[in-house]
């Protein structure tokens, strides 16, 4: 629970961020290399790490992990420059946030193995977004250059990893050792396939910024940012629910009890449908108000929330299909088949972001996530013969196109703010009555039950 309203903070204090100060503080060029930065070195992160947290976790009990890493500045510098020149007097700033991000992750694991993850998931979540809101109320108040801002954000994730070291090294000091342990082979290789794994989801997260850079102005990645946070909101019930099915799907495909599991298959699947379907319904049918709260040169995103929205329902009707896979013996096969797709996402965005813009990275991102989704509901019904989608799955997608329809042309004349209240409140009314007095789903219906209760 704490960790869980933790992240709600910590994404609350994003949104005011990306959408109200980073868009009125910093210049859409500025804004839009703040998103470079941080994409490209959350994608070097992995690799830095070389999957050290993951297995620091799997492996604690025997030993402990030093890393050091190296990169080339003149290869990196000249590959991110190669559209946007802004970029390569930038590039160290890269490479010390991504091994900053890589330590943090793994003093964070270290304290995990310790069994207290709040103040890390605090550090990670809250600390640096409250940190770069000071700093970019610090640059409207011009008591901050645009250029001591990136010094600063780069100071704040070296202070953030500072923090976690002394409290991680506070739980327990590590002994380090330069004898090699017992089943060093077995630790290589599952770091080898976490690194992989790892790579892949922040490939099909974060590539499109990082490759928008490198065919169109810097500009429309400051765009894109802001479209993505939007449509991200949809994914925020997802992250809190898998923390949830994630160790109940473990515990029950250790007591190989496929009867329950296909149960929670389908009942995380439908309920993260009917909330995520919601969430999309208000972000896209209050869009065009929402943008009107924005600086006019963001307004131009709707293709990116539409596509990168579906992807976020799409990911939420898979219900818990990554926690099977991942607790299965087909993980390297799931993997692997992330490599691919990492691939597939790459070629797209190669192919579309030159020819359609920011547009074109919303499409390939779409097309990427989505054939991976098909992928892992074929894998997991052809290994485990089951599937997430019952009767009531469509119904809550008939549910779902009937009020986006009814409420597409319906607006109020009022204040932007005031027509988002209230044509949410409208939207949420009708889709969950409709819901309650259907019974489509019997968990959704247990807890209306609860509220209309009390």
């Amino acid at each position: 629970m704490k960790n869980t309203v933790v992240t709600y903070l910590g994404f609350g204090i994003g949104a005011i961020n990306v959408l109200f100060l980073y868009t009125r503080f910093l210049s859409e060029a500025y804004f839009g290399l703040v998103g470079v930065i941080l994409s490209t070195s959350v994608i070097l992160m992995p690799i830095l790490a070389f999957g050290v947290p993951n297995t620091l976790v799997k492996f604690f009990s025997g030993y402990q992990v030093a890393l050091l890493s190296w990169i080339s500045y003149d290869a990196i510098a000249g590959f991110l420059s190669r559209e946007n020149e802004i970029v390569a007097d930038y590039v160290w700033y890269v490479f010390l946030i991504a091994l900053a991000m890589a330590y943090f992750e793994v003093f964070y694991s270290w304290s995990k193995v310790h069994l207290k993850s709040v103040f890390g998931n605090f550090m990670k979540e809250v600390f640096a977004r409250i940190c770069i809101s000071i700093a970019l109320v610090l640059v409207s108040l011009d008591w901050l250059s645009v250029e001591g801002f990136l010094k600063c954000m780069v100071g704040i994730y070296l202070l953030r990893t500072a923090i976690m070291k002394i409290y991680a090294y506070s739980l327990f000091m590590p002994q380090i050792s330069f004898k090699l342990p017992g089943n060093t082979r077995e630790i290589l290789g599952y770091s080898v396939f976490i690194v992989l794994g790892g790579s892949v989801a922040v490939i099909l997260l974060e590539i499109d910024r990082f490759m928008i850079n490198q065919f169109i102005a810097i500009e429309n990645v400051a765009y894109y940012t802001v479209a993505i946070f939007i449509a991200t909101v949809i994914a925020v019930p997802s992250r809190a629910m898998h923390q949830i099915t994630y160790p109940m799907t473990a515990e029950l495909m250790n007591r190989n009890s496929s009867k329950e599991l296909k149960e929670l298959y389908r009942k995380s699947s439908l309920t993260l449908f009917i909330i995520a379907g919601l969430i999309f319904l208000l972000v896209l049918l209050n869009l065009e108000e929402l943008y009107l709260l924005l600086p006019y040169n963001y307004r131009g995103g709707f293709t990116v929330v539409l596509f990168i929205g579906l992807a976020k329902v799409f990911d939420a009707l898979m219900g818990n299909n990554n926690a099977i896979l991942f607790n299965s013996e087909y993980y390297k096969v799931f993997l692997l088949l992330g490599v691919f797709l990492a691939v597939l996402t790459i070629l797209l965005n190669l192919w579309l972001i030159p020819r359609f813009g920011i547009n074109g990275a919303a499409i390939a991102s779409f097309a990427a996530i989505g054939s991976y989704n098909i992928a892992k509901l074929i894998l997991v019904q052809r290994k485990f013969n089951m599937n997430p989608f019952s009767f009531d799955t469509f119904k809550v997608f008939g549910l779902l196109i009937f009020v986006g329809v009814l409420f597409y042309v319906f607006n109020f004349s009022f204040h932007p703010i005031v027509n988002i209240v209230m044509k949410s409140m409208l939207i949420c009314l009708m889709y969950i009555g409709i819901l309650y007095r259907f019974r489509i789903s019997e968990d959704i219906f247990k807890v209306l039950s609860g509220w209309f209760k009390r």
